[in-house]
């Protein structure tokens, strides 16, 4: 006997058929959608196809998320308002989509029915998780963050009317940038509930080196040295007075180093320098901050005297006026050259920089702990003299004969050094060389033009400039010249 299905039980089953989709589009254009009762994020994405739902998810982002306030507490306690959306948040788990879309899909007609069923009593609710774009919050901490840091400023001296008098210090503020990077981030994956917050960034707190105890203690002179730029023109002597100006004032710390270079530098304009003739691979030349060598020299001196560790010192490549052979010190930013030093006591020192008429004086102050019948001295000692042999004379083709032009001037060439001598009572008890210094010997140069139609007369001022004799060019000129004026005496003659 065959078995008859009852027109309920197809009744059934075709309501199950329509229930769960079977054989039918499950959207105009053929799409999947997702189910009745499907939430992302508490929003109903019932029916919505992926796409949909997609740009469901980004427009709550874009609208709810990226608005949404984050406090930045940054150094010296300052707080930088920021947004989601300046850190970068973007959607990370999309894949939910996969997972939501295949519900009521798999399993029996049975099965299916009774997963939609489900929905209907209880919906399914995807929770949305973020990332966040480390390169964007990178430029918030640096571009405004940092902004707020501050520097540790030690405590200071000043010296006015011979009285010294302390300047409070600061405590330093600086933004940890890379530790700070991590903590927003786990903040913002692991904490951060959708609402408005407040991040405390890495922030690293820098005491002064400082105490008004030490500072009280700078009274003492402990060397002074003075030089002279009687014979400098406006502009140098404005770049000396310049250069004074900026180290003047300076407090010096226990093992703290301090660079002549960096003091004065950058030599342009606005730093207050003036063309100027300085030393350049044995010439002089003009150069912006000519003549600032005798500020670091005068530093020097004053240096030694105090006894402070000298950490770099060069000596100029030709012989100096101001000072004895080895007791320059040059700088040089073509040439990397500076001068150094390293406070080695074990109290701050400060150091004073005067411009009385033409000349400076740089006085270093501290405590003074050597005993009173301890004198220091140096000794400057010449090991070579290195006279020019005579003079360098140029042919010059482009100029005519009696063209006559003093280049470099001569400059004698020394081997020295500088040696340091400690009495005590009078009694020599210590001899230290200090350094070595070699200078250039450089002849004196001059500039002979040698343009003439007169072969006799060519011949003749080349052999003077072959004698290396200024004389005897200045000889053939005379001669060429009285030669010039018969001849054109001559010729005025026989016109007439």
């Amino acid at each position: 006997m065959k078995k008859r299905i009852s027109f309920w039980s197809l009744a059934i089953i075709f309501s199950l058929v329509l229930l769960c989709g079977i054989g039918m589009p499950a959207s105009a254009a053929g799409e999947a959608t997702l189910k009745d009762g499907v939430l992302i994020q508490g929003m109903d994405v019932g029916g919505m196809t992926r796409q949909q739902a997609t740009e469901t998810v980004e427009q709550y982002i874009d609208t709810t998320l990226k608005p949404v306030q984050l406090t930045l507490q940054t150094s010296n306690n300052m707080e930088v308002q920021v947004t989601a959306g300046d850190l970068g948040i973007r959607w990370s788990n999309p894949q939910i989509l996969d997972e939501a879309l295949a519900i009521g899909t798999e399993g029996n007609v049975i099965t299916r029915y009774k997963i939609l069923k489900d929905l209907q009593r209880e919906p399914v609710n995807y929770a949305l998780t973020f990332d966040f774009d480390i390169n964007a919050i990178n430029q918030v901490l640096t571009e405004q963050c940092t902004a707020y840091d501050q520097p540790v400023m030690n405590a200071s001296l000043k010296r006015e009317n011979g009285v010294f008098t302390v300047i409070e210090g600061q405590v330093g503020y600086y933004l940890d940038v890379e530790t700070s990077i991590d903590t927003v981030y786990e903040y913002m994956t692991g904490t951060w509930d959708l609402q408005p917050g407040v991040i405390a960034l890495n922030v690293t707190v820098q005491e002064p080196v400082s105490s008004a105890e030490d500072l009280a203690q700078v009274t003492d002179l402990l060397g002074s040295f003075t030089t002279s730029f009687s014979s400098s023109g406006a502009d140098r002597s404005a770049n000396v007075s310049n250069g004074c100006k900026l180290i003047d004032g300076t407090t010096l710390y226990p093992g703290e180093e301090f660079s002549t270079y960096e003091a004065v530098a950058p030599f342009t304009e606005k730093n207050g320098y003036y063309m100027a003739g300085s030393y350049l691979n044995g010439k002089v030349v003009d150069s912006l901050g000519g003549g600032i060598c005798q500020v670091s020299t005068t530093l020097y001196n004053a240096v030694l005297r105090a006894e402070l560790e000298v950490t770099q010192r060069y000596n100029h490549s030709m012989i100096v006026t101001y000072v004895d052979p080895s007791a320059d010190a040059a700088i040089a930013e073509s040439s990397g050259k500076d001068f150094k030093f390293v406070n080695n006591l074990d109290i701050p020192v400060y150091i004073e920089g005067i411009i009385e008429g033409k000349k400076i004086t740089f006085n270093i102050y501290g405590h003074e702990t050597r005993s009173g019948d301890r004198k220091v001295t140096y000794e400057s000692k010449v090991l070579e003299v290195i006279n020019p042999p005579g003079e360098m004379l140029y042919a010059e083709a482009s100029q005519p004969i009696g063209y006559l032009v003093k280049g470099d001037s001569a400059h004698i060439g020394y081997k020295a050094q500088l040696w340091k001598v400690v009495t005590e009572n009078g009694v020599e008890v210590e001899r230290t060389q200090v350094n070595s210094s070699s200078y250039k010997m450089v002849p004196s140069s001059y500039h002979v033009g040698t343009a003439t139609a007169d072969p006799n007369a060519y011949a003749a001022i080349i052999d003077a400039i072959n004698s290396g004799s200024v004389a005897n060019v200045r000889n053939v000129i005379a001669v060429v010249a009285a030669q010039q004026q018969a001849a054109m005496a001559a010729a005025m003659a026989q016109a007439q």
